[in-house]
């Protein structure tokens, strides 16, 4: 496994989550995901259910898995997409 080329194809986002975004369900072909709620409070939303995240909470996302985001009030969370290797 090459080092440098995994991490080249690592992907960080941060996102602000606020009761007024609506991020629809999707799924991440070759990537999980992993989110760290780094300010508020929301939910990491899955097809079965939800679970609660506050600052130092991480939400993982297995490749291929349905999944959002959302929040009653704001949130703010570092997104890192891991790519999924044999």
């Amino acid at each position: 496994m090459d080092k440098e080329l995994l991490k080249s194809k690592i992907k960080i986002n941060v996102y602000h989550i606020t009761s007024a975004s609506n991020v629809a369900l999707h799924k991440h072909l070759k990537y999980d995901e992993i989110f760290y709620c780094i300010k508020g409070k929301g939910f990491g939303v899955l097809e079965n259910g939800e679970e609660e995240l506050i600052v130092g909470d991480a939400f993982i996302v297995k490749e291929s898995i349905m999944h959002t985001l959302r929040s009653d009030s704001e949130m703010w969370v570092t997104s890192f997409l891991i790519p999924v290797t044999d």
